[in-house]
């Protein structure tokens, strides 16, 4: 919803937040349904009304509990009747430094104050592990903005006594925790009371009336902000940018004014805030965000743009280059799917009003941010937290060359006739085996972004995956496919829970970007491998239909399992004997942990 796109109006917002909020329940949407508890240490029921709106806006549809004002430690740690049996998927602490309980005195020593420090930092540890004891769920946590006044002016920042200088240092020590714990989250209002004015945002009115941490004009920001840590956690996130050219990346029309006409560069004001922008866009792609080009150009004029000696940005950074006449939304569309991903996993970004109006009403689910001038194009991008992170694997650092070899890959297939010829032709090797340490992060990940092949469609956040993990319920395996051009990193995840001598599949999980390669056939093997090891006869999968996942529908029925259940609504139940299984992959070669510890 465009209404919900950073910029958007606050005013307008806070004044239509309820027909927004019927417009996004009635627009046929199938939504992940998460239980957030919210344990407060000032007045949240505003913040709970405008997060709804972004998460809806997201694909996640919230339920919510509240704390009490004030007693948010009271609800952690002596949890009601009401809160156990409502067993949130996560937890949200809102708490500023309105609630930090004891600050310096000009007459503290040092031993003092550090003892002050550690006493305070101590009650939210306390708290953050009696919540994941209690709940097994992530946990967000705010950490502190500046106070509003300083009793020391400039020294307050230094001095050991000022009350800026604590709430760094108590800051510093909440990131330490969270470097350190897998599902602990920090939302920083730090950042964004200071990206907002911090005079506006710590108005004591809205305190000292409302018991409001910040100004009631500020909540909207800040719950989108809040949303984009939810949405990332439970596999939101958006994937790719597809990028216009012509006054987005650079100043002026290459095909108008030529290569050494366009402004990119340290020359001007302007060209300089373009080339700002293509850093920016590159840093992103490090982080393993696809870039792909969207531009109404001839493809020669758009390369000569691109390798303008100025610019940021090659050719070469870009996965896949649509400059051509066509319709914008055709390129896009095209674009997702020689990239097998959706295209409401793409954000568009193009200086032009119009395209994005057409984008936007073609394309169900797209992004088309609100590009207004370039030294607003990286707030834009940035505040919307497209590509929030919460987690952060070693496949992200990957991610663009192992689509560049897909590219390679899909070239070679071209020379081919035979399609069976062209996987030998791959030399692929798989790792497939239980779960081991170093892949758990990325195992997690991969649960939590997988749409369209994956049957169950269910997600697992990091301690529910660590539980997996160290269970012996379960029949585990992950899939690493390697082949002549690369890693491909994990791809595949497949989880069975063991009753008896059958096992009941919770997850089968692949990477869109390994399909047609025989992978899920190299993964069945090896489950019928461990239930015959286990003593298991039985595989039984189920399908759960949903708007993105209708690739998989058959799955079973191409595995050979038999179809014994469905239901109105599509889902399905299937039944494997594994005792009279035979081996269904020949073409890539299955290696175990052993070749890689």
């Amino acid at each position: 919803m465009v209404e919900l796109e950073y910029p958007f109006d606050n005013e307008y917002v806070m004044k239509k937040r309820k027909s927004l909020r019927r417009t996004l329940l009635a627009d046929g949407t199938k939504r992940l349904k998460k239980k957030i508890a919210v344990f407060g240490g000032s007045t949240t029921n505003d913040i709970v009304v405008y997060l709804e709106l972004f998460l809806l806006n997201n694909g996640i549809e919230p339920e919510f509990y509240q704390s009490e004002y004030a007693r948010y430690w009271q609800d952690a740690m002596f949890p009601s009747e009401e809160l156990l049996d409502f067993q949130p998927d996560i937890v949200f602490i809102h708490t500023t430094s309105r609630n930090i309980t004891a600050y310096p005195t000009a007459a503290d020593s040092k031993e003092a104050v550090s003892g002050l420090l550690e006493a305070e930092y101590q009650k939210f540890e306390q708290m953050w592990q009696k919540i994941s004891d209690t709940y097994h769920c992530p946990i967000i946590q705010n950490n502190f903005e500046m106070p509003f006044y300083r009793i020391m002016g400039n020294k307050d920042c230094c001095d050991y006594r000022g009350r800026s200088n604590f709430v760094n240092r108590l800051n510093e020590k909440f990131y330490e925790y969270a470097e350190k714990t897998e599902g602990f989250y920090i939302n920083d209002i730090h950042f964004i009371s200071a990206s907002y004015g911090l005079k506006e945002w710590s108005n004591p009115l809205y305190w000292n009336m409302y018991k409001y941490a910040m100004c009631v004009e500020a909540i909207p920001e800040f719950s989108l902000n809040l949303a984009n840590i939810i949405k990332s956690v439970f596999g939101k996130n958006k994937k790719a940018l597809a990028l216009d050219l012509d006054n987005t990346l650079w100043g002026g029309v290459v095909g108008d004014d030529g290569v050494e006409g366009i402004q990119i560069g340290q020359e001007t004001g302007v060209s300089q805030s373009y080339y700002e922008f293509q850093s920016y866009i590159k840093s992103l792609k490090q982080l393993g965000i696809i870039l792909t080009v969207c531009s109404k150009n001839d493809h020669e004029n758009a390369i000569a743009g691109l390798n303008h000696p100025e610019g940021a940005l090659k050719p070469d950074d870009f996965i896949i280059i649509k400059a051509n006449w066509e319709n914008k939304d055709r390129n896009i569309i095209e674009t997702a799917a020689e990239l097998n991903i959706l295209p409401d996993s793409i954000v568009f970004v193009d200086d032009n009003p119009a395209e994005r109006a057409i984008v936007n009403a073609q394309i169900a689910g797209i992004s088309t941010p609100v590009m207004d001038s370039v030294e607003n194009y990286i707030t834009t991008i940035d505040r919307n937290g497209y590509f929030e992170v919460t987690n952060f694997s070693e496949d992200d650092l990957k991610r663009n060359e192992m689509y560049k070899a897909n590219a390679e890959r899909a070239a070679q297939q071209a020379s081919f006739t035979d399609y069976n010829e062209y996987l030998l032709s791959l030399d692929m090797t798989a790792v497939i085996d239980d779960f081991i340490p170093i892949y758990l992060q990325r195992i997690t990940q991969l649960s939590n972004k997988s749409n369209q092949f994956n049957v169950t469609t269910k997600r697992y956040t990091p301690t529910e995956m660590e539980e997996v993990f160290h269970s012996g319920n379960y029949i585990r395996l992950y899939g690493k496919l390697i082949d002549k051009f690369g890693d491909n990193g994990v791809v595949s995840v497949v989880i069975g829970k063991k009753d008896g001598d059958t096992l009941h599949m919770d997850l089968w999980i692949m990477s869109c970007r390994v399909l047609k390669r025989d992978m899920e056939f190299a993964m069945l093997d090896r489950l019928t491998e461990r239930c015959k090891e286990q003593g298991i006869h039985t595989i039984k999968g189920y399908y759960y239909p949903t708007a993105k996942n209708k690739m998989v529908k058959d799955l079973y029925q191409t595995f050979g399992f038999e179809k014994i259940e469905e239901d109105n609504e599509g889902n399905t139940v299937w039944q494997l004997n594994v005792d009279s299984y035979e081996n269904k992959n020949h073409v890539i070669k299955v290696e175990d942990n052993s070749s890689i510890q």
